[in-house]
């Protein structure tokens, strides 16, 4: 490029910082290479020839190529770029996910973020395959040696009646204990184990045991079942901002442990982006 666009190996040669004599045989081996002469040469002048003319063209093409991938290679480390791959469980988007992908996208606007809604099990699988890059879920997982993770969300839970429930009037905590023998509606424990024996726990405390009538693998199943009128459901406060009609959220008199929500990553797997979205969920954490 240097010779091709002066057509002068001197002052070439001095553009490169280098003598003419390495620069001369540095162009012919180039041709020997090739097979092709790249330079019509005489004493007074040197021009390209049309072999010399079309790689003149490719090389300035694929040069700024190289630049615009050191550009973006370099900006995906520093964080600025990339593409982000991040699974959730429903309980993420009544709580920290829309807040957390707020402030990072405001950020980050370059950085592409693909969301896809899955239950906890799953993500930790996916995970472990690469297929994503974040999971927000719900522990116990397998394979949570290998993950990174920070909590992100730490809830409390509530009583979800329907509407026209008998309790559903009352102002202050509801026991369990007044809901004895009733139907209830829960998640599966191969799915959620944890949400599912804290609400046993919880009946347990009471001195009930839980009648389950129904079972909903997502969060919003089970809000949908209980505003049906088919049973009532322990379920973490955060559901509230779902906003389905008919049904009320109650505080439970029960004292109870809370329910933690990971932000988890493979152990030793972020990136610049990585890194910074991170640094953005460390800041809502609880």
């Amino acid at each position: 490029m240097a010779v091709a666009e002066r057509l002068h190996f001197g002052r070439a040669a001095q553009a490169l910082h280098i003598s003419q004599p390495p620069l001369s045989r540095a162009i012919r081996a180039l041709e020997d290479e090739l097979g092709v002469s790249l330079f019509a040469r005489t004493r007074r002048r040197v021009e390209l020839t049309p072999a010399g003319t079309r790689l003149l063209e490719d090389t300035r093409r694929l040069v700024s190529q190289l630049e615009r991938t050191v550009q973006e290679v370099r900006a995906m480390a520093s964080g600025e770029r990339g593409r982000l791959r991040i699974g959730f469980v429903s309980l993420a988007d009544y709580g920290v996910l829309p807040e957390l992908l707020r402030s990072y996208k405001a950020a980050h606007p370059q950085v592409q973020l693909a969301l896809r809604e899955m239950l906890s099990p799953e993500q930790a699988l996916a995970l472990a395959a690469g297929d994503l890059d974040f999971g927000l879920l719900l522990p116990p997982v397998s394979g949570a040696a290998r993950l990174e993770h920070i909590v992100v969300q730490r809830e409390r839970f509530v009583i979800a009646l329907p509407a026209k429930h008998r309790l559903a009037a009352t102002k202050g905590k509801v026991s369990l204990r007044e809901l004895a023998g009733e139907p209830f509606v829960t998640i599966p424990r191969e799915i959620a184990p944890r949400l599912y024996d804290i609400g046993t726990q919880l009946a347990a405390q009471a001195g009930i045991s839980l009648n389950v009538a129904q079972e909903a693998i997502q969060m919003q199943t089970v809000v949908s079942l209980v505003s049906s009128g088919l049973g009532a459901a322990i379920v973490p406060a955060s559901v509230a901002n779902l906003g389905r009609r008919g049904v009320v959220y109650r505080d439970l008199n029960e004292r109870h442990p809370r329910l933690d929500l990971w932000l988890a990553w493979p152990r030793g797997a972020l990136g610049g982006a990585g890194r910074d979205f991170v640094a953005f969920a460390r800041r809502l954490a609880p």
